[in-house]
């Protein structure tokens, strides 16, 4: 017979499954809306491997070894290679996993909305955010301006753009792309910038310092700056994206440098992705972006920890 503390957490766990089920219906209300707009707008839905022999390798994520493979970090790679093989719009929502990430924000294992298209560059990008949130937000909770942890959020178009260089200027006091700083970079983007971005409306932060794009494009007339762009609402960092490097031997380098600082932090890098970069020189011009599906569910639903808009946390799976 099943054990009296057995039952006990039996039952605990039926009650928070239970407390999740209004958010989980708008969650799949949410999905629902994201795929009928790309679907509307003449994109195609795939699916790429969540076991891989190898992951780009990033030097702030750890990827979770599966046997002698990689849990899929993202899934990044894959679909750039499916660009470079004709596909000219594609989208997928998938799992992603990375070691270490556990926080009212932050789950090992989580679900990423990724997307390419070859027309257009990073306003493209914009029109595609602005149209898919929007129309969620709509079709979850019948209205484009939503409550957040008590605080109004809008998110009918248009989204303002705003460089990285005046946004630190303005909150940090410094220009982290003539002088830039690692360390300094990260710790003033989440103490100093972050907390003010995307309050009321969503904001998108864009033009990173050529450092902290890892797979973005210069900026043709501003080589220090990336073609890259986050999405923030609330103080929350929702979507990721960029102008895709299409140079094998600049992509190779950069992932030779990242390969060099995981060694540096005690970590083993991940095979070099030699598949990938030899697609490269077949990658035509894009644009690609990765949007945290959780974080938006928390933003459309007033969630305000990501285990309550998800079936199970971690610690119950």
């Amino acid at each position: 017979m099943p054990h009296e503390k057995d039952i006990r957490g039996d039952s605990l766990l039926l009650e928070r499954l239970k407390s999740r089920r209004a958010r989980l219906i708008l969650r799949d209300r949410i999905l629902a809306s994201l795929r009928a707009t790309f679907r509307a707008a003449g994109f195609v839905e795939v699916e790429t491997p969540l076991l891989l022999a190898t992951v780009a390798p990033e030097e702030h994520i750890v990827p979770i070894r599966c046997a002698d493979r990689f849990l899929a970090t993202s899934p990044e790679l894959q679909m750039k290679e499916l660009v470079a093989a004709g596909f000219d719009r594609i989208f997928q929502i998938t799992r992603s996993f990375r070691a270490g990430e556990r926080g009212s924000r932050h789950v090992p294992e989580f679900t990423i909305l990724e997307w390419y298209r070859t027309a257009g560059l990073l306003d493209a990008l914009r029109l595609d955010l602005e149209m898919l949130l929007s129309q969620a937000a709509h079709d979850a909770v019948g209205s484009r301006l939503v409550t957040w942890q008590g605080r109004s959020v809008d998110f009918s178009p248009p989204y303002t753009v705003i460089p990285v260089r005046e946004v630190f200027l303005r909150h940090a006091g410094w220009d982290p792309v003539a002088q830039f700083d690692a360390d300094r970079f990260d710790l003033d983007l989440v103490e100093r910038v972050e907390p003010h971005l995307g309050r009321g409306k969503p904001e998108i932060l864009a033009f990173y310092p050529l450092p902290q794009a890892s797979l973005a494009r210069p900026h043709p007339r501003d080589p220090q700056v990336a073609l890259r762009l986050e999405l923030y609402v609330e103080g929350m960092e929702l979507a990721n994206g960029f102008m895709e490097l299409s140079d094998a031997s600049i992509q190779e380098e950069r992932f030779r440098c990242s390969s060099a600082a995981i060694l540096g932090a005690g970590r083993q890098p991940p095979p070099m992705p030699d598949a990938f970069l030899a697609t490269l020189p077949h990658l035509p011009d894009c644009v690609g972006i990765a949007l945290g599906i959780d974080r938006l569910v928390m933003l459309l639903t007033d969630a305000s920890d990501i285990d309550q808009v998800r079936t199970f946390t971690p610690d119950e799976a």
